[in-house]
């Protein structure tokens, strides 16, 4: 197989992988470590990837990548996040749930709840929701991004300031090194920054591909969330500084 049948089949699973690594390719394809070399070589060339240490990764963008390529990538990981993220959830609460693919699979585990009142401005966590009948759902009104289902904009933000919530589930697009929890939409970061202010605690769900990835807006620090749930460990350094924000890590298993 000639490189440029090789190209397709490469950007395909850069989609649905955090990373594309350099032995795993080899052995897919059947060639050698310095012929995948070549390939991530050139696609990095020509701005199709972008190279991290041991492979290559979907290049960082200032819009992001479409809402059916981020439900995949990485959808065990998020699945067994969204699974110890809602352990941590009681019953009888007025709970928030934003926009996002891990914050959705959280979701999916709270048919069983009780007596919960569901804030959301996500249109796929309200139909997944809506199935729980012990429980009532209030949908923000807004403006619709048909792309993901997300209500966005100033009525998303005159909704969440009429609640006081005992607990805020959110994600982000990207997070940095420095523990910036960061995104794309300036109207998405105002409702999450605004989530977070009218929330007693808040718990950000967010795999290890969000480090891999860059986005230009600052949503908040990692000091503004109560809990952290992922599904790797974080650098030593950040790790430091989440213990002296008194933000709690929590792995999933």
């Amino acid at each position: 197989m000639v490189n440029n049948l090789r190209s397709p089949e490469i950007i395909k699973l850069a989609n649905q992988r955090s990373i594309l690594r350099v032995e795993e390719l080899a052995k897919y394809f059947n060639v050698s470590v310095q012929t995948i070399r070549k390939d991530l070589n050139k696609l990095c060339s020509d701005g199709q990837l972008e190279r991290v240490h041991g492979g290559a990764i979907i290049p960082s963008q200032i819009e992001n990548i479409e809402y059916e390529q981020r439900k995949n990538i990485n959808f065990s990981g998020k699945k067994a996040i969204g699974r110890e993220c809602a352990k941590e959830i009681p019953n009888n609460i007025c709970l928030f749930m934003g926009i996002g693919t891990s914050t959705e699979t959280a979701a999916r585990l709270l048919l069983g709840h009780k007596n919960l009142l569901i804030v959301t401005n996500n249109l796929n966590i309200a139909n997944i929701l809506k199935k729980n009948i012990q429980s009532e759902v209030v949908v923000t009104g807004g403006n619709l991004r048909k792309s993901d289902g997300a209500l966005i904009g100033q009525p998303v933000l005159e909704t969440v300031q009429n609640f006081k919530f005992d607990l805020a589930i959110i994600g982000c697009s990207a997070l940095d090194n420095e523990g910036n929890m960061l995104d794309f939409d300036t109207q998405e970061i105002l409702v999450n920054q605004s989530i977070i202010s009218q929330a007693k605690k808040t718990y950000l769900v967010a795999d290890h591909t969000k480090f891999l990835r860059r986005a230009p807006i600052k949503i908040a620090s990692l000091s503004s969330v109560d809990c952290f749930f992922t599904d790797n460990k974080l650098e030593q350094p950040l790790l430091d500084k989440c213990a002296s924000w008194n933000t709690n890590v929590k792995y999933s298993k």
